[in-house]
């Protein structure tokens, strides 16, 4: 997306990221959901500011997805480091979550990020989130419907930087 070609409303929403990535590190984004997707949510900024993949969860209770995106961006402005395959117990409580790189496909979704990255060259991960017993979206134990709901956003659908049960959860 040239910088040149962007709207009035496009350059407003770009100058409020770059105010609140310098002010606060990061800005979230909300996405609602509809009949056909899942909410979303993901950062703006950190990349930016920290160095640290930005952030993308999908499918949470809306009112979850700040304080979630928050704690990993404040995380990783600390130097803390998100490896795919591996669980981070302590999100939510003792509730799973694991990383996975975002495929360039997806990278519509992340369509604000791109005002502050024109050439789309930016890391993404997507935080995925176990349901409270611990089953992520591919487990057989996954509730119906559950990875329809969270997707994986890999070019699978699928984890691609771990193998779920072998060397990731």
């Amino acid at each position: 997306m040239p910088l040149d070609d962007i709207t009035e409303e496009q350059a407003a929403l770009r100058e409020w990221l770059l105010r609140t990535a310098d002010e606060d590190g990061h800005a979230v984004i909300q996405v609602p959901g509809d009949e056909h997707a899942a909410p979303y949510a993901f950062t703006v900024g950190a990349w930016r500011r920290f160095g640290a993949p930005e952030a993308v969860v999908i499918g949470l209770p809306v009112d979850m997805n700040q304080p979630l995106l928050d704690t990993y961006v404040r995380r990783a402005a600390a130097g803390e480091r998100f490896f795919p395959g591996l669980p981070y117990l302590d999100f939510f409580d003792g509730t799973p979550v694991v990383v996975e790189r975002v495929d360039q496909d997806y990278y519509p979704l992340l369509g604000s990020a791109l005002l502050l990255y024109p050439s789309g060259q930016f890391p993404a991960i997507q935080i995925i989130v176990a349901t409270p017993d611990g089953h992520f979206p591919w487990s057989r134990q996954a509730p119906e419907g559950f990875a329809e709901w969270q997707p994986v956003l890999t070019a699978s659908g699928l984890p691609e930087s771990w193998r779920p049960g072998i060397d990731g959860p």
